[in-house]
């Protein structure tokens, strides 16, 4: 069962530019093929996903770029990828006016994944 508020934060992303919901919509449908078994949640102000009880990663919408949070770790493994995107410790901006690097999305999910699962 989604948590309300998952739902909720997600009807607010209509107020938003009209690519953010799809966006984050795409991040879920990802996370959910790769990760079946992970329970989605609201968390931080963001959607969030935690696998065997820790956390996989999260996704945000904003004004003008989706938010990406994998953990630090699961953005190292990626640094030479993200480096055209601004980052945070652990996190990267999706900028809108770019389309969503969907390729990249699943190889850190997957990464996430193997990570979690396997640790």
């Amino acid at each position: 069962m989604t948590d309300p508020r998952v739902e909720e934060y997600l009807a607010g992303l209509a107020d938003l530019d009209a690519r953010v919901l799809p966006r984050v919509q795409e991040v879920r449908s990802i996370v959910a093929e790769l990760a079946p078994e992970a329970v989605e949640s609201f968390s931080y102000g963001l959607v969030g996903w935690k696998l065997r009880r820790k956390p996989l990663l999260y996704v945000g919408g904003f004004a003008r770029h989706v938010g990406l949070y994998a953990t630090p770790s699961g953005h190292e493994a990626f640094a030479a990828e993200l480096s055209q995107y601004k980052q945070g410790k652990g996190s990267v901006q999706l900028p809108l006016d770019r389309d969503l690097p969907t390729d990249l999305v699943r190889r850190i999910v997957a990464f996430r994944v193997e990570q979690v699962a396997g640790g």
